[in-house]
């Protein structure tokens, strides 16, 4: 098998599937290879919050202080890393250390606040027009806390990020408790991104696939990439477990799985796994009115239409897809230090899936330095399903030689 292609894309999770509707609606044809099922990925078991407030990147002053003290408390850590003598994996964590600076802060706000302004209006714009039932609310996200000093980083960091344009609210003990009842009594404050929103991450990303193969996308599950033939800087064939494709076009969104994928292409893609966990329960007497972060143990809690969620954890280097019972049980019981919860949670599904990070903790969105026809899509971390439609836009616009919607210059390859 040889088949011609126009855009083939690599992937077919929240910043794949978003590929795909905006290349179709410029006009152009896609093929969506994923080695397992289109949208039943990672992304489906994310918290579903849409944050364009997430403008600091992972990669930020304090954060390898933080790490190394929860790294001391492994039963409430939101952190954790694989132990491995891989070089891969030791340049990576040394690049990361080495970014963790206002620097690399103060370089990135303004592509990432970008990036997430144009996918929350595109997110908007999605659901509206293509009338997407998903449990889609625009209500915010509310940080919930329990000691002064957490509040106090708080809104320290409510004010850097309100200074850049996004709107911030902050709720004093009484205030958060009339905004959110679930709260327990000794939560004692909140900080509230009030142009954030969230939906059922499962049902947004099953709506988008039937709606690229209803535009015309031929969709390929099972089919795993193994390999790439160059000739004169062009991808000249995509070979894969159902046979070799040729396309005018590549679009790699493989996330955590990208650097593997490319194998062949002669790229140092520095991006590593980094596992996350949930846990999906039937709705609770008293459910949360908002989507929520749990402060001091970085817990994501999802209100979803007769569902709810916990999200949490980053566990770097894993590349295990199986949820640790310890850690779910450890997450339920963070989200009962701060939530009015039944005594019995009537659990429907737990998870664990891979964020692929880069050690600067911006996503990679750029042409191949090497390659005239491929463009190079991961790097997302925890926000690949939030700023799945903004690369979505972007993306189709450099696959077509159009002016992006924003510089992408800090966005690329090279920057390593």
């Amino acid at each position: 098998m040889n088949s011609k292609h126009d855009v083939l894309i690599i992937g077919g999770g929240p910043v794949g599937l978003s590929c795909a509707y905006y290349l179709l609606k410029s006009g152009r044809s896609v093929t969506l290879l994923d080695a397992k099922e289109i949208g039943k990925g990672s992304g489906s078991g994310n918290a579903g919050h849409i944050v364009p407030s997430h403008i600091i990147p992972l990669a930020a002053p304090g954060v390898v202080t933080s790490a190394l003290k929860w790294m001391l408390d492994p039963e409430h850590s939101p952190f954790g890393m694989k132990v491995s003598l891989n070089p891969n994996y030791l340049m990576w964590l040394l690049k990361f250390t080495a970014a963790c600076n206002e620097v690399n802060v103060t370089r990135n706000v303004k592509p990432l606040n970008d990036l997430g302004q144009l996918s929350a209006k595109n997110f908007a714009q999605i659901i509206a027009e293509e009338k997407f039932d998903c449990a889609y609310q625009e209500k915010g996200l509310l940080f919930l806390y329990k000691t002064e000093q957490a509040f106090h980083d708080g809104q320290h960091e409510g004010e850097f990020i309100q200074k850049h344009g996004i709107p911030v609210s902050v709720y004093d003990k009484p205030k958060l408790h009339e905004v959110e009842p679930a709260a327990l009594d000794d939560v004692i404050g909140g900080v509230h991104f009030t142009g954030d929103a969230h939906l059922n991450p499962t049902m947004f990303l099953k709506l988008l696939r039937e709606r690229v193969q209803s535009m015309g996308a031929e969709l390929m599950d099972g089919t795993k990439v193994t390999g790439f033939e160059v000739a004169n800087g062009k991808i000249v064939k995509i070979k894969t477990s159902a046979g070799d494709f040729e396309a005018e076009q590549v679009v790699l969104a493989a996330g955590a799985l990208t650097p593997s994928v490319a194998k062949d292409l002669n790229l140092n893609i520095p991006v590593q796994p980094a596992r996350g966990y949930s846990m999906t329960m039937s709705a609770t007497k008293t459910m949360p009115s908002h989507a929520l972060i749990l402060g001091e143990r970085k817990v994501a809690v999802s209100p979803m239409d007769g569902l709810l969620r916990f999200t949490a954890r980053l566990e770097v280097g894993n590349y295990s897809m199986e949820p640790n019972p310890l850690w779910i049980r450890r997450i339920e019981n963070a989200a009962r230090e701060y939530l009015r919860l039944d005594e019995k949670l009537d659990v429907k599904e737990t998870w664990a899936g891979l964020r692929p990070t880069t050690p600067d903790g911006v996503p990679i969105i750029c042409k191949s330095p090497k390659h005239d026809n491929l463009v190079l899509v991961t790097g997302h971390a925890m926000l690949g399903l939030s700023l799945g439609p903004g690369t979505g836009q972007v993306v189709a616009e450099l696959v077509n030689g159009y002016e992006t919607a924003f510089d992408l210059s800090l966005l690329k390859l090279e920057r390593f």
